[in-house]
């Protein structure tokens, strides 16, 4: 049983969608002669010129006539192949609006190519496929043919059986390798005009790079905006929790004044740890991503960040109009970030923060006069190394100067189209 099985499998295998495949050959021999008539007359005209000089106007004619049905034989054979094998051929940037860059690009000339040189190619090989199908029904349906002689005939001269015999196994054998030449046909085909029909290797890169930046973008939208939901989810409810907590202790130490002082103790402790929680959990719901950031903007944002520093910080904000939620984040961790390299690292005394748009560019820079000597290689996916990452995830650049001895600027340039 698995025998037969296979057996059937192996047989049926090379006429699986042959149908569609020769159909496709068929299809396309009309398309791949289209040209041949019009470079006929044009090696015509060529001729003639040089024997008639009045033949020289004709001569370009057929130039011509080849460059306004190269569009509809492109679009006749993008239909063909995704009609009747599924394959959709994309198609390559050409530039609309201006004809001259259309007639000088390399992709009307690809196709150009394809339609007056590969095609004709591919007719003959099509015209052979089509013959080689045709010879096979032909021959392994011979004794059909036969039949339908008239009985006289066949009673008759019966000398016809054994070259019958051979034609129709050699006809049988054309049906098992016309499948094989049908498939090979249409993957060469199918190859050409991918890559003379279809876009360059280049903008196929282009394309590729321009899917990624968009796919990560969005990603890196993502990001923020669940960063967004666990600030939410933290400050309504781990937060709100925290605080009725430290509410009840502290009531608790003030109603009841005859505890043991042991007990005493306890309550105290677990008021300050309470108190430490609350005031922990609110630094990380900051570092997660501030409700005054959504609210106010990054100018109010970054006064807050300031305001907390041991340190005097100049901010100074100057926006027309909010950038997209995604580069606002970026630029405050950026400076919330520096500012605390500062007051940890820097030895700093001051320090000064400037935001700026600049037409589709937001310019950030947070200065300091500390000891300098900051290094952007070192801390691996923290400190400044994990700053240029964060800028990078939105194609933005970041620079650090910071000789030995200070100052240390630096500076980020983040996009943000209108």
């Amino acid at each position: 049983m698995q025998l037969t099985t296979w057996l059937r499998l192996v047989a049926g295998r090379p006429f699986r969608g042959a149908g569609h495949r020769t159909a496709l050959v068929a299809s396309g021999l009309p398309l791949h002669l289209a040209v041949v008539p019009l470079w006929l007359w044009l090696l015509g005209a060529t001729a003639a010129s040089a024997r008639t000089p009045a033949a020289v106007a004709v001569t370009p004619l057929p130039v011509l006539l080849t460059l306004l049905v190269t569009p509809l034989l492109t679009a006749g054979q993008r239909r063909r192949y995704r009609a009747l094998v599924g394959k959709d051929l994309p198609r390559p940037a050409v530039d609309g609006r201006s004809v001259v860059r259309r007639l000088t690009g390399l992709a009307l000339w690809r196709h150009v190519g394809y339609h007056a040189v590969a095609g004709p190619l591919f007719a003959v090989l099509d015209l052979v496929v089509l013959v080689v199908w045709a010879a096979a029904l032909v021959a392994a349906s011979l004794y059909v043919w036969i039949w339908a002689l008239p009985t006289q005939w066949r009673v008759t001269d019966l000398g016809y059986t054994t070259q019958a015999a051979y034609i129709t196994v050699g006809g049988l054998a054309l049906l098992v390798l016309g499948p094989r030449l049908t498939d090979a046909l249409v993957r060469l085909e199918t190859r050409a005009a991918e890559v003379l029909l279809g876009p360059s290797r280049t903008e196929k890169l282009a394309r590729r790079v321009a899917d990624l930046a968009e796919s990560r973008a969005g990603v890196v939208d993502a990001a923020d905006a669940e960063r967004r939901r666990i600030e939410r989810d933290l400050h309504d409810g781990a937060q709100q929790r925290l605080v009725a907590l430290a509410v009840n202790l502290g009531l608790a130490k003030a109603t009841l004044g005859d505890l043991p002082e042991e007990a005493r103790k306890v309550l105290d402790e677990a008021h300050r740890e309470a108190k430490e929680a609350i005031t922990e959990l609110n630094d990380l719901v900051r570092g997660l991503h501030p409700a005054v950031l959504e609210d106010r903007g990054l100018d109010a944002a970054l006064s807050g960040v300031a305001a907390r520093l041991p340190i005097p910080v100049r901010v100074a904000v100057d926006l027309p109009r909010r950038p997209s939620p995604t580069v606002e984040a970026v630029a405050y961790f950026v400076v919330s970030e520096a500012l605390t390299n500062v007051v940890k690292h820097a030895r700093a005394s001051r320090a000064d923060v400037t935001v700026e748009r600049f037409g589709e560019t937001l310019l950030v820079v947070v200065a300091d006069d500390g000891a300098g000597g900051a290094d952007l290689a070192a801390g691996g996916g923290t400190g400044l190394a994990g700053l240029a990452q964060r800028v990078a995830s939105v194609d933005g650049t970041f620079s650090c100067r910071s000789p030995a001895g200070g100052p240390t600027v630096v500076t980020v340039e983040l996009p943000c189209a209108p």
